[in-house]
Parts: C-alpha cells; sequence; structure tokens
C-alpha cells in the first residue's frame, strides 16, 4: 500500500464529511430540493461517495511532508 493511498484513504474520510455537509445544508436551504428529500438525499449520498476518492487523490500528495519542503526551497530560489 503507497503512502499516498493510505493518506487518500484517511482524508477520504473527512472529506466525505465535508461533503456531505455542505450537501446536505443545500439541499435542505433549498425549498425544491427539500420538498423532494426523500429523492435528493439520497442522490447527494452517492454524489458524496463518488466524489470523495478522486478529491482525496487530488489532496493526498500535497499532505506529505516533501511537498512542502520542495515548495519552500522553491521559494526561497525565487528573488524577491
Amino acid at each position: 500500500m503507497s503512502v499516498r493511498l493510505q493518506l487518500a484513504i484517511m482524508v477520504g474520510l473527512m472529506i466525505n464529511a465535508i461533503l456531505f455537509g455542505i450537501g446536505i445544508v443545500t439541499v435542505l436551504s433549498i425549498p425544491v430540493l427539500a420538498d423532494n428529500a426523500k429523492y435528493s438525499i439520497p442522490a447527494l449520498v452517492v454524489a458524496c461517495f463518488v466524489t470523495t476518492p478522486f478529491v482525496a487523490w487530488f489532496m493526498a500528495p500535497r499532505l506529505r511532508l516533501r511537498y512542502w519542503q520542495e515548495r519552500e526551497q522553491g521559494n526561497k530560489q525565487q528573488p524577491i
């Protein structure tokens, strides 16, 4: 199991919670979606499960210390 996959799994749970929280607030605050909540909430859950792995895979390399060290070194080399 690669480090990127491990980070993606750990971050994926938090990303899923955030996406669901944003989505449920949106669904319940829009009257048209709130009226059809029995359809829109399951669709929201599916959408969150589908998008979470992609967002987590995109964010995982940025959580590694190596990424920040390279980024800081790149900033030091650029003239101000």
